[in-house]
C-alpha cells in the first residue's frame, strides 16, 4: 500500500524539534514492505497546495496524520494547536477517498474525541510502530482493524486500550534517509532519540502514563548506540534524548552511557533527568560519553509542593545533582512548575529562591498548571469546581490556586526582569 504521512510543524515550546514519532512510524511500515511519503507541513500558510500537490503526485492509498501538541501549555495566551490539523484533515477529504488514520502524542490522550474533532476513520493509541503495519494488512485483507489493540475507530465505541509492545527492540528506529531535514542542515539541529517508554511514577499532573503506559520498557544500549552512530555517519552531530528520566534505572542509564562511549563519536547530546538519587559516577559517564546539556525536572523549590506534585526527590537531591553536573561542566537547565494545589505566596518565593541557588544556566517558569485527562491534577480539579465532571479537557484548561491569580504574574515578572537567564 502506499502510505502518506503529514506532519505539522509546532511552535518552538522550548527547542525546535523534528518529528521523532512520525519518522519512526513510517521508517517501520516501509520496512513492513508498504511505499511510504514524508511530508512536513509549516505551521502556517500553504497547507492546502502542499497537501493537495503531496496526494495528486503519490496517489496514497492511507494517510497518517501526526498529533503531537495539543496545545502549547501556556495559561498566558494559550495557542490551540489543532487548528491546522482539522484544515488538513478537511483538505485530504477533497483531494482523497483514502482513509484518515491519526496517532502521537497528542492524539494518544483523546483517542475517541480527536477522532471525531478531525474527522479521522481511526487512530492508533501507544506503540503505532507495530500496530500501524499490523492495521494496514488488516485493510488489505478486509478485515476489522478494531481487533487490533489500541486502534480506535470512528462511530465505534473505544475500547480504551493502548498498544504497549513489552519489548521495545521490536520498535524501529528512524531510518536518517527519512528525516525531513536538508543534509546543510544536520550538523546544528537537534535530533530526537529516544530509549525507553512508559512511567509509573505517577506525577500528579503528567500525562505520560496515557501517551506510553506505565510499564517501563527499555532498547537495548548496544542498539541505541549503533542507531546514533548510523545518523552520525548520516551528517547529525547533536542528539537529544526524549525520555522523560535519563536517569531512571541508574544501571541502564550506566550501560547506555558506556555503550555510546564506546562509539568513540564527537557527538554531542542532552537528555530529561529526575533529581532522584543522582550518583557522581553516573554523571562522570553521562560527560565521558558526550552529554553537554540537562534538563534538571525539579518543578517546585518547597517540600510541600513537592510533595503535593507526588515527587519522589527532596530539595538536598536537587542540589546534589546540580552540583555534580556542573562539576562535570554540563549545561544546566531548570523549570519551575508553579500554581498548583496548595501554592501560596510562601511556596512560591521559596521555589524562586531556590532556583536562584542553583548553579543553573537556565530557568523556564510556567504558571499554571495543563489538566490532563486521568491525573490526580483533575480529580482535584473536578473536587474544587474549577472544571466539571464531565470536561474532557480537549480545550485547555489549567489549574492556579485561587489567591494567586494576578500576584504570581507579576511576582514571576518581577524575578526574571534582572535575571536574562530566567524565562516567565
Amino acid at each position: 500500500m502506499k502510505v502518506l504521512f503529514l506532519s505539522v510543524a509546532m511552535p518552538d515550546l522550548i527547542m525546535p524539534t523534528l518529528p521523532l514519532g512520525v519518522v519512526s512510524v513510517a521508517t517501520a511500515v516501509r520496512a513492513a514492505g508498504h511505499d511510504v511519503k514524508l511530508l512536513a507541513l509549516p505551521d502556517g500558510s500553504g497547507l492546502e497546495a502542499a497537501v493537495a500537490a503531496a496526494i495528486g503526485d503519490f496517489a496514497p492509498d492511507v494517510i497518517g496524520l501526526a498529533v503531537r501538541n495539543i496545545d502549547d501549555q501556556s495559561m498566558a495566551g494559550t495557542r490551540f494547536l489543532l487548528d491546522p490539523l482539522k484544515k488538513i484533515s478537511e483538505i485530504c477529504r477533497v483531494f482523497s477517498k483514502a482513509p484518515l488514520i491519526l496517532g502521537g502524542s497528542g492524539y494518544s490522550m483523546y483517542p475517541g474525541r480527536l477522532i471525531e474533532v478531525l474527522g479521522a476513520d481511526f487512530g492508533i493509541r501507544g506503540d503505532a510502530e507495530a500496530a500501524l503495519p499490523a492495521a494496514l494488512d488488516h485493510l488489505q485483507m478486509n478485515v476489522d482493524v478494531a481487533m487490533l489493540k489500541g486502534v480506535y475507530v470512528r462511530g465505534r465505541s473505544p475500547k480504551q486500550t493502548i498498544c504497549e509492545v513489552p519489548d521495545m527492540n521490536r520498535l524501529m528506529q528512524p531510518d536518517p534517509d527519512l528525516w525531513p531535514c536538508p543534509e546543510q542542515e544536520r550538523a546544528e539541529v537537534w535530533l530526537p532519540f529516544q530509549t525507553r517508554r512508559g512511567c509509573a511514577l505517577d506525577c500528579s499532573y503528567c500525562s505520560t502514563a496515557s501517551i506510553e503506559g506505565t510499564s517501563l520498557r527499555k532498547r537495548d544500549p548496544k542498539t541505541v548506540a549503533g542507531h546514533i552512530r548510523r545518523h552520525y555517519e548520516a551528517g547529525f552531530r547533536r542528539f537529544y534524548c526524549t525520555d522523560n528520566t535519563f536517569n531512571l534505572p541508574a544501571d541502564y542509564a550506566r550501560d547506555l552511557c558506556h555503550a555510546l562511549t564506546r562509539n568513540a563519536l564527537p557527538a554531542s547530546w542532552s537528555c530529561i533527568v529526575y533529581p532522584y538519587r543522582v550518583g557522581e559516577e553516573l554523571v562522570a559517564d553521562m560527560a565521558r560519553a558526550g552529554c553537554v546539556e540537562v534538563s534538571l525536572g525539579f518543578e517546585n523549590g518547597s517540600p510541600v509542593m513537592l510533595k503535593n506534585m507526588n515527587k519522589r526527590f527532596s530539595l538536598f537531591d536537587v542540589r546534589h545533582a546540580a552540583r555534580l553536573f556542573k562539576k562535570q561542566n554540563i549545561r544546566l537547565n531548570g523549570y519551575l512548575l508553579l500554581g498548583g494545589p496548595g501554592e501560596t505566596r510562601e511556596t512560591v518565593q521559596a521555589s524562586l529562591a531556590f532556583a536562584e541557588s542553583l548553579p543553573l544556566d537556565f530557568l523556564k517558569i510556567t504558571t499554571g498548571i495543563r489538566i490532563y485527562p486521568a491525573t490526580a491534577l483533575a480529580g482535584t480539579a473536578v473536587a474544587e469546581g474549577v472544571i466539571g465532571a464531565d470536561d474532557d479537557l480537549l480545550y485547555p484548561r489549567f489549574y492556579l490556586a485561587k489567591e494567586l491569580s494576578g500576584w504570581i504574574q507579576e511576582e514571576v515578572a518581577l524575578w526574571t526582569e534582572s535575571r536574562p537567564h530566567w524565562k516567565g
